[in-house]
């Protein structure tokens, strides 16, 4: 059996990393939203006009926020499977998992309000 290339190994990653963007955003309501709010700050970037640098920080936000995410939900389904069972120290791992969703998004809302506030008020 041949080994595969470089490139051949490369585009097959890429291959499974957009399924699985695709099943995030298909099957996760937690993304959805958030998927929505990313659309609705872009579609604000452009009313504003926003300079590059908010754009890089919007956009950095954003990735930061559906990334973390992305990892929480593959934390949770990994520990479902590990342990369908309700387990204290499952919880705890779930936990933390959800915690660092909501730290990053703490601080996307607040790169939010910082570039957006001046412009509205």
């Amino acid at each position: 059996m041949p080994k595969e290339g470089f490139l051949q190994n490369r585009i097959r990653g890429v291959g499974y990393a957009l399924r699985g963007a695709w099943l995030l955003i298909r099957t996760e309501g937690s993304i959805q939203i958030q998927m929505v709010i990313a659309l609705l700050v872009t579609g604000a970037g452009f009313y504003f006009d926003i300079s590059p640098t908010e754009w890089i920080l919007q956009l950095f936000a954003i990735a930061m926020v559906l990334g973390i995410e992305g990892l929480n939900t593959a934390i949770e389904k990994i520990a479902d499977y590990v342990q369908p069972e309700f387990d204290h120290k499952i919880g705890f791992i779930k936990d933390i998992s959800a915690g660092a969703v909501m730290l990053v998004s703490i601080a996307a809302s607040i790169i939010g309000l910082i570039i957006y506030l001046p412009k509205i008020f």
